[in-house]
């Protein structure tokens, strides 16, 4: 009895010291003292003429976020397709998607007359992306981005180029750098484009002389397809197609990417038979599937949308999430 009332003394006495130091942890490290840092800030005032106080005091602002690296370590996308799949190929999803793009109809209509990019396709993405808006982020994007410049080696050249020009839209857009908001990864706004992603194919969808993906949905779906378009989306191909495996030679050849792409007649021949596509060059994906392995042959138009998230998952969730929303708008409306 005596131990325990020592113990529980002892936690309420540590209580405060841990709940300070959790903080802490939670605040992040100031990352301005890294030479890594004070090298980058002097190479935007040569470059692009930063004023270097100016640099000063925004990274004497910015933080390491443990957090932030410990997302980068467990991705949702390493999940098996039978887990990732009812995370966004849902229910709920699909009907506010439904009600999004009855919203936004018009809007959609003209950029895929535009763009040429399906309008099923640009509601998916955000679907998936932020559930039509609600979910944007609630990182700092100078934090996330410092984060993984200077505490990321995997890919710290990808994010310093991603901070560099993050720090040139918001001087375009003449937003405090500190004061937007994102994912983990410094991904913005309601299509969670990437920095470099808003500066290249961000667009004005709506006349307003402003390109505004944080709050406006109809330049983020101009946005979404534009991005498409220049990726190389091609109206009226196909993206997926089931398949079915008589043979073990292909197997070797699965999930390998677009690199490891043929023809529909020399899958055949490697004993992977197309079901609903007679021609055309594609890679073949096996996934673990709730009901065993799922067998397809992608096109390019699924490469494209590995561009916007290098994960078959995410891609496969987003053109399964696309026929959902076609399907429920297609359906009476007694039945949806």
């Amino acid at each position: 009895m005596k131990r325990a009332c020592m113990l529980v003394l002892l936690l309420v006495l540590c209580t405060p010291a841990l709940a300070k130091r959790v903080k802490a942890q939670e605040q992040g490290e100031p990352i301005a003292h890294l030479p890594e840092v004070a090298a980058f800030m002097e190479e935007m005032a040569l470059r692009h003429q930063f004023d270097r106080a100016d640099l000063a005091r925004l990274f004497g602002e910015a933080r390491m976020k443990p957090s932030i690296l410990n997302a980068m370590a467990r991705p949702a996308e390493i999940k098996p397709w039978r887990e990732y799949r009812p995370l966004f190929v849902e229910a709920s999803r699909i009907e506010r998607g439904v009600r999004f793009w009855a919203e936004h109809e018009a809007t959609l209509q003209r950029a895929e007359a535009q763009f040429g990019v399906p309008a099923s396709v640009i509601v998916a993405i955000i679907g998936v992306e932020t559930f039509y808006g609600r979910n944007t982020g609630a990182y700092r994007v100078v934090d996330a981005l410092a984060t993984l410049a200077f505490g990321y080696p995997k890919r710290a050249a990808y994010f310093r180029d991603e901070l560099e020009q993050y720090l040139l839209l918001a001087r375009e857009a003449a937003i405090p750098p500190l004061s937007i908001k994102g994912s983990y990864a410094g991904a913005m706004g309601i299509p969670q484009f990437m920095p470099s992603s808003y500066r290249n194919y961000g667009v004005d969808f709506d006349g307003d002389n402003q390109r505004d993906l944080w709050r406006n949905p109809a330049d983020a779906i101009g946005s979404v397809a534009r991005y498409f378009q220049g990726k190389g989306w091609q109206p009226g191909a196909p993206v997926l197609t089931p398949a079915t495996q008589a043979a073990e030679p292909g197997k070797g050849l699965a999930n390998r990417g677009w690199g490891y792409r043929m023809p529909l007649d020399a899958w055949a021949q490697a004993g992977v038979t197309a079901r609903n596509e007679k021609a055309g060059e594609a890679m073949l994906l096996i996934l673990d599937g709730a009901n065993g392995p799922e067998h397809w042959l992608a096109f390019e138009n699924f490469y494209v949308i590995t561009r916007y998230n290098h994960s078959f998952h995410y891609a496969m969730a987003v053109w399964e999430l696309s026929r959902a929303l076609e399907a429920a708008r297609d359906a009476p409306k007694d039945l949806r």
